[in-house]
């Protein structure tokens, strides 16, 4: 009997394979890559067209030896690594280290690990696609000759343990470019009037538009001041009702980029998070012999296209059919990818339309529940027909002053009876319809209210702001979003303030000496032209050696120039104002992964470390004695304790606000709802008025 050899990344994968493929093929993990570049030295000969110097990596030997062993006994090896530029180049090497024709069909490759999905692809095995190892290599090339010959200058200049690279030196930048706008913004003054209208006892709202049918903007209080005055009462002319239907169409699937800032704004998980999860339920979940034991729950997490196969397409329309009826199916959809997508395979999307999330629930893990119910719901939503809205729209005049009211209501719900996008979750949709209003006729205004607003700064990044803008500019691919926001907050040049990013003096110092030496390594022009270069690669439009000697020429210059030119610069810990209790010298502000924190200036021989306690101005209800102050788990969830621990050991995860119940006695806190905040006693029913 013929025996097969398959070789994947991990062993959850290959136990689910295994058992798709049957008692012929025998499936092994490489965990990962088995060679890389050394650790020691840079590993590229540039001398010798660049050709890179690849070794074993440490602690792979015995995983090696397992593989070539089971070579051995095989009368076929299957190369089965994930389907991206990443696993061809894992195929690759494998195929060097077991001496496998790289020319034979060995390379086989599936976006989803079901049976079926499976059993198809080793129908059409294919050569290893040196176009897509190329481009693997060429970027692995140029991020080791950037960082391994930048980091050791900035180890001399500046201190040891940091490093530079193409990606995180651009998106240090860009946090560090926004946190400058803030500081020199300077904020414009403008004015709004709102109207409470009525028609009879029906009341709605309005708003200041213009006069004369013209648009006005109010920029000072003498503006209000003109308006109101020309004002004849309080009677207002209907002068135009505008009725009509719009339609809205659903999101398209997710993209790795799409899911992670979803994923952020509704789950509030970190990119990381969302990547490793999403790896979990791409690899497989035993959902028990039943139900076909361990089995890939959504397609592969790494992709930029929201292309969907006809099979998924028809799957879901046959579900939404079956579970809201005909009217809900929308049309069948083609993809609309944006510019630069690689459209290498599909949209994030589940394997089986029918396998809903609460059908999972007591499967899946907590997170993996709540982010697979994500990719179902939205993939379910893309798939159906569109929200129709009736709006309304209402122009009232009084003396040429023209005020406008708004309206609409939702006439077909459509794809928004399934899923939402988060941004518009938040107003709950709520129908928001005007009277039934006729033109000519006249309504009261009650009260005209002049506001006072002031424009304002750009908001900081978040996780998910900060990877739209990365890939709206052509930063980064799929695979690189979540490695370069952890590497950025690991090296401690930027902090994560109140879940938005922050740059550190670090961070500042190191950008600014990149910025002066190597100016292409943080232009984000330059960066998206190699992120075109590598896919012209990919694409075998261009050859990888010309593109990598094309940077290096003139890097390699700048780095001889830096060497020379570079100073160095002396960090200065900022003194805290109180001594450690361990030793008695002074206390100074770090900058951690999580933001400052105190330490002993006497480090290394003292290791003292605080975190940095903020009061909220509550004494404690416990001790009586001590102060409330906001602290932070290990996993950043913040919860509320006394200044006296371990003496007095009282917390709460909720925020105490110092007054105690009227019914019962017992301490109110504020409990948080999204945006809004409520105060209620911590043990009776007794709530006050939620604050916006």
């Amino acid at each position: 009997m013929a025996q097969y050899l398959v070789i994947v990344e991990s062993p959850a994968k290959a136990k689910t394979i295994e058992r798709y493929l049957g008692k012929k093929y025998k499936v092994k993990a490489s965990m990962g890559h088995v060679r890389d570049l050394p650790k020691s030295q840079t590993g590229v000969d540039v001398e010798n067209n660049y050709q890179p110097k690849y070794i074993t990596i440490r602690g792979k030997g015995p995983v090696l030896k397992e593989l070539k062993t089971a070579a051995k006994k095989a009368d076929k090896i299957y190369l089965a690594a994930d389907p991206d530029r990443e696993g061809e180049a894992i195929a690759w090497h494998l195929a060097h280290s077991l001496n496998i024709d790289t020319n034979s069909e060995c390379r086989v490759v599936f976006n989803e690990i079901t049976k079926d999905a499976v059993k198809e692809s080793f129908k059409h095995p294919r050569k290893i696609n040196m176009d897509l190892v190329d481009a693997q290599q060429a970027r692995r090339i140029l991020d080791r000759l950037v960082g391994y010959n930048i980091s050791p200058l900035l180890w001399q200049k500046v201190k040891k343990g940091l490093s530079a690279g193409r990606v995180q030196s651009v998106a240090v930048k860009m946090i560090i470019d926004r946190e400058n706008e803030i500081k020199h913004f300077k904020p414009e003054e403008y004015w709004s009037i709102d109207a409470n209208f009525f028609k009879g006892k029906q009341a709605f709202e309005g708003s200041f538009y213009g006069i004369d049918g013209k648009k006005k903007a109010l920029k000072s209080k003498e503006d209000v001041d003109k308006v109101l005055a020309s004002l004849d009462d309080k009677s207002f002319l209907v002068s135009k009702v505008n009725k009509r239907e719009r339609k809205r169409n659903p999101s398209p699937p997710f993209t790795t980029s799409s899911l992670q800032q979803e994923a952020a704004r509704k789950l509030n998980f970190r990119a990381r998070k969302t990547m490793m999860v999403a790896q979990q339920l791409y690899e497989g979940i035993d959902l028990g012999r039943s139900e076909g034991g361990t089995t890939g729950l959504i397609t592969y997490m790494r992709t930029d296209s929201t292309r969907v196969s006809d099979t998924a397409q028809s799957q879901a329309r046959e579900y939404i059919e079956a579970n809201h009826g005909k009217e809900y199916t929308g049309a069948a959809k083609k993809a609309k990818n944006s510019e630069g997508a690689q459209d290498a395979h599909e949209a994030i999307r589940p394997t089986n339309a029918f396998r809903d999330p609460q059908s999972l629930k007591q499967t899946l893990s907590r997170d993996q529940y709540k982010l697979y119910k994500l990719v179902w719901e939205r993939f379910i939503a893309s798939q159906m027909a569109p929200a129709v809205m009736d709006t309304m729209t209402v122009h009232l005049t009084n003396n040429g002053v023209e005020f406008r009211a708004t309206g609409s209501k939702i006439k077909f719900k459509g794809f928004m009876g399934v899923y939402i996008e988060s941004s518009d979750d938040q107003t709950n949709q709520k129908d928001k319809w005007l009277p039934d209003l006729q033109e000519e006729e006249t309504v009261k205004a009650e009260k005209i209210t002049p506001n006072q607003h002031f424009t304002q700064p750009p908001p900081r990044y978040t996780e998910a702001r900060l990877v739209k803008t990365m890939e709206e500019k052509g930063i980064g691919r799929p695979s690189t979003y979540a490695p370069t926001l952890d590497t950025i907050q690991r090296r401690g040049y930027v902090a994560l303030d109140n879940r938005r990013f922050v740059p550190t003096e670090l961070g500042e110092i190191v950008t600014k000496l990149i910025e002066e030496f190597f100016p292409e390594i943080i232009d984000v022009a330059f960066t998206v032209k190699m992120e075109g270069d590598l896919d012209a690669i990919e694409e075998g439009k261009t050859e990888w050696i010309a593109i990598i000697d094309q940077f290096y020429q003139g890097f390699e210059k700048r780095l001889d120039i830096a060497q020379q030119e570079m100073e160095k610069v002396e960090i200065r810990d900022e003194p805290a104002g109180v001594n450690c209790e361990k030793c008695g010298h002074e206390m100074v502000y770090k900058m951690g992964r999580y933001g400052k924190f105190l330490a002993c200036s006497n480090f290394p021989d003292c290791r003292n470390t605080k975190p940095i306690l903020k009061e909220i101005g509550v004494k404690c209800p416990a001790c009586k004695e001590g102060n409330i102050v906001e602290r932070k788990t290990k996993k950043r969830r913040t919860f509320y304790g006394c200044d006296n621990y371990p003496e007095c050991e009282f917390i709460s995860w909720d925020k105490p606000v110092g007054r105690d119940c009227p019914k019962c006695n017992s301490m109110l806190v504020e409990k948080k709802n999204k945006k809004k905040a409520q105060v209620q006693c911590s043990k009776c029913d007794y709530k006050e008025e939620e604050q916006g």
